[in-house]
């Protein structure tokens, strides 16, 4: 047996997230229907992160094990992008070292979330950037991304039902940029992420930049506060998976 990882990158759109989901059309259930025509049997697949529905990825990775005797890593890339859907490419294929799992052996992920400031929305930016005409604080913002490189409990931004027992993050790095004239966007990269997590925090940071809550009140939230303390969750289709560390 040999050890592949996949460098993939999709359009979250039409997809119900990541994860394999009985009667449902997912990220996992594409990719992996693909390995299953290619090697005549179901090859699991291990994802560095497991994106929610309508969250997009340019830099998502994915392991598996299948027989070294079948395809070469080139020839494994055209025949799984010419099986998958036009809203998945796999960018890059590798062999690996055994025992190489693409979620355990992740050091970081890193996302960004997109914001079309503009009073009219770009059409070409409606599946990819969330459309917040409203009055930022851009200060505001600012001050509240300075807070969150560090070790945090960020219980109040991942839903209240959860399967996680750890709601500490390692936060790397933590910025808003204007992308361009109207697109603003935030980047963050931690060692790893819980569900919703960024989402949560966008949307807390824009009622901080909208005027209805506080710097002071965002950072007492990182102290490990209720989820019904946060502000609400940003909608999925700003969300973008752009890159896995090892």
């Amino acid at each position: 047996m040999a050890t592949f990882r996949l460098d993939i990158a999709y359009d979250g759109t039409r997809f119900k997230g990541w994860a394999r989901q009985e009667g449902l059309r997912t990220v996992q259930g594409e990719v992996e229907g693909a390995l299953e025509q290619l090697y005549g049997a179901p090859v699991p697949l291990t994802v560095a992160g497991r994106t929610d529905a309508g969250v997009h990825a340019t830099g998502q990775v994915a392991s598996f094990e299948a027989p070294t005797d079948r395809h070469d890593a080139n020839t494994l890339r055209r025949a799984l992008d010419s099986l998958t859907a036009e809203e998945v490419a796999i960018t890059d294929t590798s062999a690996v070292p055994p025992g190489f799992d693409a979620r355990r052996d992740a050091t970081a992920r890193r996302y960004r979330y997109r914001l079309d400031t503009r009073s009219v929305p770009s059409p070409f930016e409606r599946r990819y950037a969330v459309h917040w005409p409203h009055a930022l604080d851009r200060p505001a913002l600012d001050s509240c991304a300075e807070l969150l490189p560090g070790t945090h409990d960020f219980t109040a931004f991942t839903p209240t039902e959860t399967e996680h027992v750890r709601f500490e993050r390692d936060v790397l790095e933590a910025a808003w940029s204007e992308e361009r004239p109207g697109l603003l966007t935030f980047e963050i990269e931690a060692d790893a992420f819980m569900r919703n997590m960024v989402r949560a925090l966008v949307g807390t940071m824009l009622e901080v930049g909208g005027g209805r809550r506080t710097v002071e009140s965002f950072a007492a939230l990182l102290e490990g506060r209720p989820r019904p303390e946060g502000g609400e969750t940003a909608p999925a289709h700003g969300l973008f998976l752009i890159a896995v560390r090892y």
